[in-house]
């Protein structure tokens, strides 16, 4: 045979051989990215969960207020179209919006902040654009002269300036309640509703004023920390405004996410038995990967209570590659002048390696 059609048939074969390779190796489609029924979506939040723990303070909304800093870095690093994981209030809408996850599991050990997500659903749900939603929240009535193009400010300024309604309240309280246990028919305890009235009632009493510390301090204002008004309208180094309520085509996109059960509110600690490791099984049945995983300063009071070494071991169970981000907070200042949290990005597989490799070495001494 020829040296020419030897040649020939060599590279043909190392074609072929190249394309099975390629076969076995292409990553299978992320079924994650499905809308998620009623059912599966409360049997997630209850066969996740660990049983609730308790925390400082309400934490009804983020106290970082530098949170936005890291956006334009974040976008470029970590990937759309998968899935986000994290922890605490608002601040998460606005990490999803800016990735745009096909999921988001939001992981707390507050039954509290379960509830509050539970009430942000019903909100977004229940509201035509960001006028109706911000008027929902706090309880006002909507004002006159808003339209989607309206700025953040413009908004928290009509709203904050109308008076709120008890009789509001009232209606919007019944309305989320009603929303959640009949059209989803999610199953409520009473101590569910009792903590959802308490967190409505601090939004309507406190308005878009409200601040970290507000429901722990008897309504004092603390200087350095952001109100909801403020960080709705903060923006980035660059001056660009990220928040969910910044522009309506972020909150439609939000509220059409959560209409189809893609954020899940489970309980959980970040260094327990169950939970993250529950959704990292979830996410890897259905060949997702996690895009950012928001941790805020949670890793603080992980080292303090000695359970870093637990909690490593968990998210390791997450699906991730090079490209999957830690975005966490760190204090900046001192106790006695005051601090503020300031976050910073960080690739989870190297971490999780180096993190994993340090309590091996701890293990063997």
């Amino acid at each position: 045979m020829p040296h020419s059609i030897i040649t020939l048939l060599r590279r043909v074969l190392a074609v072929a051989v190249l394309l099975v390779i390629a076969a076995r190796v292409a990553p299978v489609a992320d079924t994650a990215a499905e809308r998620i029924s009623d059912e599966e979506f409360w049997r997630i939040t209850t066969d996740f969960s660990e049983r609730a723990g308790t925390f400082l303070s309400d934490n009804l909304l983020s106290n970082e207020r530098w949170f936005q800093h890291v956006l334009p870095s974040l976008v470029q690093r970590a990937r759309q179209n998968r899935v986000y994981v994290g922890v605490g209030p608002e601040q998460n809408f606005t990490y999803i919006v800016a990735l745009k996850p096909t999921m988001a599991f939001i992981v707390d050990i507050r039954r509290g902040n379960f509830d509050f997500h539970l009430i942000y659903k019903a909100l977004f749900e229940l509201s035509a654009d960001r006028a109706e939603f911000v008027s929902r929240l706090f309880s006002r009535p909507r004002p006159d002269g808003l339209s989607a193009k309206s700025s953040a400010e413009e908004v928290f300024t009509a709203v904050a300036n109308a008076q709120a309604s008890d009789t509001l309240y009232s209606r919007n309280m019944r309305a989320i309640v009603n929303h959640l246990t009949k059209t989803h028919q999610f199953q409520l305890s009473s101590a569910d509703i009792l903590r959802m009235q308490h967190i409505y009632n601090a939004l309507y009493v406190y308005g878009p004023s409200i601040q970290y510390s507000t429901t722990t301090n008897a309504g004092r204002r603390i200087t350095r920390e952001p109100t909801y008004a403020e960080l709705m309208r903060a923006a980035d180094h660059g001056g660009f405004e990220h928040s969910f309520l910044a522009s309506e085509e972020a909150f439609l996109w939000l509220k059409k996410f959560e209409t189809e059960n893609r954020l899940v509110p489970v309980m959980g600690d970040f260094a327990g038995p169950k939970t993250l490791r529950a959704v990292g099984q979830y996410l890897s049945e259905r060949n997702a990967t996690v895009s950012a995983f928001y941790l805020s300063n949670v890793e603080e009071y992980l080292k303090q209570e000695g359970k870093q070494t637990a909690f490593c071991a968990n998210a390791s169970t997450l699906p991730i590659d090079d490209t999957s981000t830690f975005i966490r907070s760190s204090r900046s200042g001192t106790p006695d002048l005051g601090f503020e949290l300031v976050s910073e990005l960080s690739p989870m597989k190297a971490d999780l390696i180096a993190c994993n490799a340090v309590n091996e070495v701890r293990s063997e001494k």
